[in-house]
């Protein structure tokens, strides 16, 4: 079965082959480049090339830790091309730039009614899947997009925008819901620990919040990356104390606001201390269940606050898409390495274990294709299996 997406500067023509590579999770650090089919869509589905898909912190987890069962296909920051298209979707057709979320929520349970969309039934359901147990799927060649996505959660991706940029949308609406969580406001001080892709995001929508944003890194190249997104009150955490550097700059009281955007539970004590008494700590990157140790007074007699969020709001999607399409953050400056499917390993060992200049890491089975736009010419598919 062949499909035509023509390209405006260059055709690409998309056939579809019964098999594909895919870097398959088999177990606690154990990912394979393997030879998979092509997964099969039904019915209101779509099948998605995939050209960009960012490597997340949740993955990697789930890989080091192996929580999961094998085999699976993760990836889930994913944008591409239409490459086919199931029985009854006029939405979509082959050709189209698309980028996709893997979870929507039902909308009507107990938790759907309350807004705490991520403890849905349904949102826990992936929707996208390169083939077993649904996990995103992003890390492959293709991706089956399921009806409930196709419908609320796959977006088309603008002629001015990239694949890369386009790959922001999930985890900048985690950030979005993060700081909606938080409440910063104007005048108030927030302090950012942790200055990679993710925090810098944090960071800037803090900023753009109108709080004082302060940023700390044990990596002082991260923290002159971030500089280039207006972020100048940093602390290299290599030279100096965060807790009394934090104090100085707020009068000896402590920050109003901390967000703890890296890993771990070491932190989380450092992010309480550091905020005055009455203020606010969000946990965003504690996703490994376990126990942290807490000064309990900490909460009780200083009334400070810890807060958590995790994973993105359907309520938010308009909001990201817009931050991401309407091109508001420099988004591919965030991007610091780019790997071929092939050398999937290496970019999760990279994600994995951050250097100082590493930032984002994608992972591009498409990284071969022309970068110019689909043109109008487009025929559909002969057939949608």
């Amino acid at each position: 079965m062949a499909i035509a997406g023509q390209f405006a500067m260059e055709e690409l023509t998309l056939t579809l082959p019964a098999t594909m590579q895919a870097a398959v999770y088999r177990g606690a650090n154990d990912v394979r480049l393997e030879t998979v089919p092509v997964p099969d869509i039904g019915a209101g589905e779509l099948l998605v090339r995939v050209h960009t898909c960012g490597v997340c912190g949740t993955d990697l987890k789930k890989i080091a830790t192996g929580s999961h069962s094998a085999p699976r296909i993760f990836g889930h920051e994913t944008s591409g091309i239409v490459a086919a298209t199931g029985a009854g979707v006029d939405e979509f057709k082959p050709g189209d730039r698309v980028v996709c979320f893997h979870h929507i929520p039902c909308g009507n349970c107990y938790y759907c009614q309350r807004k705490t969309f991520a403890q849905c039934a349904t949102y826990k359901k992936v929707g996208c899947t390169a083939g077993f147990e649904p996990s995103g799927g992003g890390f492959a060649e293709y991706v089956r997009v399921m009806d409930w996505i196709v419908q609320n959660g796959t977006v088309r991706i603008p002629d001015a925008v990239s694949f890369e940029e386009a790959c922001f949308v999930e985890p900048v609406n985690t950030c979005i819901k993060g700081i909606e969580r938080l409440q910063p406001c104007a005048g108030e001080t927030v302090l950012v620990i942790g200055q990679g892709p993710i925090g810098i995001l944090l960071a800037a929508l803090a900023q753009r919040a109108g709080a004082r944003v302060i940023t700390s890194d044990l990596h002082g190249q991260r923290l002159t990356i971030s500089k280039d997104f207006g972020l100048e009150n940093s602390i290299d955490a290599s030279r100096v104390d965060v807790i009394q550097e934090v104090r100085r700059m707020t009068e000896s009281r402590g920050a109003d606001a901390a967000i703890l955007a890296v890993g771990g539970n070491g932190l989380i004590k450092t992010a309480l201390d550091a905020v005055r008494p009455g203020g606010r700590v969000l946990l965003f990157a504690q996703t490994a269940r376990g126990e942290a140790a807490i000064d309990p007074a900490a909460i009780c007699v200083d009334e400070k606050t810890l807060l958590g969020s995790y994973s993105a709001s359907v309520d938010l999607q308009d909001r990201s898409v817009q931050f991401v399409m309407g091109r508001e953050m420099n988004l591919g400056r965030l991007i610091s390495h780019r790997f071929p499917l092939s050398q999937s390993s290496e970019a999760f060992d990279l994600a994995a274990h951050p250097q100082p200049s590493s930032m984002k890491v994608v992972i591009q089975p498409g990284n071969s294709w022309p970068a110019s736009r689909p043109g109008s010419r487009r025929r559909n598919a002969e057939g949608n299996s």
